[in-house]
């Protein structure tokens, strides 16, 4: 009997075999359409992003694999905050997609995705957040300093530094300048600081010369250019004190841990989540915040002065993920021996320090008439804005109340105006506040206070900046007789947090941070009287997605 006759047979004689044969056809097509599906579902890979510097209107080329021969009405491309709508796609195949910038497109990581998923991003500078133009860098020769102009200044002010191979783009490129401080023997070397970006020390860069302010924190020694070529020659500048002497003695080497646990997560839509963790930044008391562990490998470990992780929580498989941080901190004891009579109002109010940090901001409210008449009411005449500082500090100190423990997250900083009472954070606030009231630049400064027992609690505090002397620490709440362990006490708090600082306190922030968002359309969640001062701490894309975040404050893991 031929095979088929013979299954024919088979299949009317028995019932089980038709039963079977039935079952075998139905899990064969599972099977194949199965294969489909899972041939089908290929996440989008981006390879490149041309160009990673650009404009509204440029032409950008998105290499990769996995985009679908065609786009349909659900995939799309992200370009920072901005979602590309239909309009802006110029061609779209498996491998390539070409897309005009829209007039808003901002700095921030670049996406596909597709009904399979999202991909890794890349990421995209918007040209007019770059000072200069950037053209190619052609040089290949060490950076080389012909001449300083003028040879001296205080701190603060403009010097220009004239020579070659400094670069056409400064990119990562920094100045440095001899350190004020005293903690070197005289057979050691000389430590050295960049001038700062987030004081916008930089004016002007190109590869024949650079504009340049001398930054806080800053002696008479030498200064160098330092390149991606290499270092250059050392060159003399003097730097003079008409304001009187600061003073950085005593460093501490901290090691702290951060930690962020994201848990329970049940994500039934393609959901990215990113956590911006923040990076303590490097400044004149705090020179060197050294990350020496991240796990797991973030898109961005400096971006904005955070570092960024990025999950697809619909491809996760773990219920709970932890992120660990470690970095090796710096500290610096911090005194003023300030002339007073020589100090003199802002002269320079167009700079960029001024105007920034005498604006209102999030947390800031500068504009407020109450607090700009409360203002006037503490310094009435008086012009000397160091005098007026201490005016509102002691105004502060003898007619508020501090708080043992934090009020409840959401309650109005004002409240301590209002109600003669107020925690830690709100006297940092409102003393910032009414510095800006003032006119002169004030931040608040976001992080934790290490006791004797190396145990941190989140703390605030302030610095203000005078002109040709630089930033001047104050922390209100010590000041005000907050109980905190010192490695060595304090005689008279009240006096010496007005322009002194232990070296206990780590700084995790320097005025409020306000984070670009990395996703269209997407849920933030800001976190308020915690360790850094930032507008976003974690940022999910639309979609059904449930899960729980425990942000760790950090832990002091040791000293030395």
């Amino acid at each position: 009997m031929k095979p088929n006759n013979l299954f024919v047979a088979l299949f009317k004689k028995y019932p089980l075999f038709r039963l079977g044969s039935i079952v075998a056809v139905i899990f064969l097509i599972l099977g194949f359409f199965s294969l489909l599906s899972v041939s089908a579902k290929k996440v989008p890979v981006i390879h490149s992003v041309n160009p990673p510097v650009g404009s509204p209107g440029d032409l950008m080329i998105i290499e990769g694999e996995n985009f679908g021969n065609q786009r349909s009405s659900s995939d799309y491309v992200q370009v920072g905050a901005s979602r590309i709508t239909n309009t802006g796609y110029l061609s779209w195949s498996d491998t390539q997609i070409k897309i005009l910038l829209p007039s808003n497109v901002t700095d921030g990581l670049v996406i596909v995705a597709t009904k399979s998923g999202q991909s890794k991003p890349g990421f995209f500078a918007n040209e007019a957040g770059i000072p200069v133009e950037v053209p190619p860098d052609t040089t290949t020769s060490m950076p080389v300093i012909a001449a300083v102009t003028p040879e001296n200044g205080t701190v603060g002010s403009l010097i220009t530094i004239s020579g070659t191979n400094f670069g056409t783009i400064r990119n990562n490129a920094l100045v440095y300048f001899t350190a004020d401080f005293d903690n070197q023997n005289s057979s050691e070397e000389n430590v050295y600081i960049p001038a700062s970006e987030d004081n916008y020390d930089y004016e002007y860069w190109s590869d024949s010369e650079i504009h340049v302010r001398i930054p806080d924190g800053a002696s008479a020694g030498q200064i160098y250019v330092q390149t991606e070529k290499g270092i250059s020659n050392l060159t003399m500048l003097e730097v003079k004190h008409p304001a009187g002497f600061k003073n950085y003695s005593g460093k501490k080497t901290y090691l702290v841990n951060l930690t962020a646990d994201i848990q329970d997560i049940n994500s039934r839509s393609n959901t990215t989540l990113s956590l911006h963790v923040p990076r303590p930044p490097v400044f004149a008391r705090q020179p060197a915040a050294d990350m020496t562990e991240c796990s797991p490998e973030p898109v961005f470990d400096h971006y904005q002065n955070t570092i960024i992780h990025q999950l697809d929580l619909s491809n996760t498989s773990s219920k709970q993920i932890r992120f660990n941080h470690s970095f090796v901190i710096d500290e610096y004891s911090f005194s003023a021996d300030i002339i007073e009579k020589n100090v003199k109002p802002f002269t320079e109010k167009a700079r960029v320090l001024y105007t920034t940090f005498t604006s209102p901001d999030s947390i800031i409210k500068c504009d407020d008439e109450d607090l700009k008449a409360l203002t006037s009411v503490i310094i009435k005449k008086e012009t000397n804005p160091y005098t007026q500082a201490k005016l509102i500090y002691n105004y502060m100190l003898e007619n508020y109340t501090l708080l043992p423990s934090l009020r409840k997250t959401g309650s109005p900083v004002k409240d301590l105006v209002t109600g003669r009472s107020g925690d830690a954070y709100d006297f940092a606030i409102i003393y910032t506040t009414l510095l800006r009231c003032a006119g002169i630049p004030a931040i608040p400064v976001s992080g934790i206070l290490v006791d004797a027992d190396l145990k941190s609690t989140n703390h605030w505090w302030c610095e203000f900046y005078i002109e040709n002397a630089g930033w001047i620490p104050v922390d209100p709440a010590l000041g005000a007789g907050l109980e905190y362990k010192a490695f060595k006490a304090v005689e008279n708090p009240a006096l010496f947090y007005f322009g002194g600082m232990d070296s206990q306190h780590i700084a995790f922030s320097r005025g409020f941070n306000e984070v670009k968002p990395s996703l269209a359309n997407s849920h933030i969640v800001y976190r308020e009287k915690s360790y850094a001062l930032q507008s976003i701490w974690e940022e999910s894309s639309s979609g059904t997605v449930n899960y729980s975040s425990l942000w760790n404050d950090p832990v002091v893991a040791g000293i030395y």
